[in-house]
């Protein structure tokens, strides 16, 4: 396990749109690790493999109830709305206020390479969206909506 560079919002990788996990390698499982290592060395609460430099469909989480580990993650279901400041650990010391949906639930496969389903309100919904647009080329400076003095 490693900690490894994050990419900041300059780096083109950032923008490019990652690929599907077609099969679960000792790799895919190292870079998971390494994933989490640099995540919580930073003091987020997630990544994505892009920020990482790597453009494979991977994902890790902690809101501090424990560590998610997505493969090829889609959503298939949200609702409701939410409006708060977000952060990134490739955007370092900014935020922004942005809309994202109140919850939302997830398809992935785990390492194991068995199907999960996870489900998210408030931060977990905030966390599972911002994630998942980083592997689209999508930052959260791309969806921020002007502050509340600007409106």
């Amino acid at each position: 396990m490693a900690i490894r560079q994050i990419r900041i919002k300059t780096d083109e990788v950032l923008r490019k749109k990652c690929k599907q996990v077609q099969e679960i390698t000792p790799n895919i499982c190292t870079l998971l690790d390494d994933m989490a290592d640099t995540m919580y060395a930073a003091n987020g609460v997630g990544l994505a493999a892009p920020q990482v430099g790597i453009l494979k469909r991977v994902v890790v989480i902690d809101i501090g109830e424990g560590l998610v580990e997505l493969i090829n993650p889609v959503i298939v279901e949200a609702s409701g709305s939410q409006i708060d400041y977000e952060g990134c650990l490739s955007v370092p010391g900014e935020s922004a206020r942005v809309d994202r949906p109140a919850y939302v639930k997830v398809e992935a496969w785990n390492r194991a390479g068995e199907q999960i389903i996870v489900e998210g309100e408030e931060l977990m919904a905030v966390a599972l969206c911002h994630e998942l647009d980083h592997l689209d080329g999508i930052l959260y400076i791309d969806k921020a909506l002007p502050d509340e003095d600007e409106e």
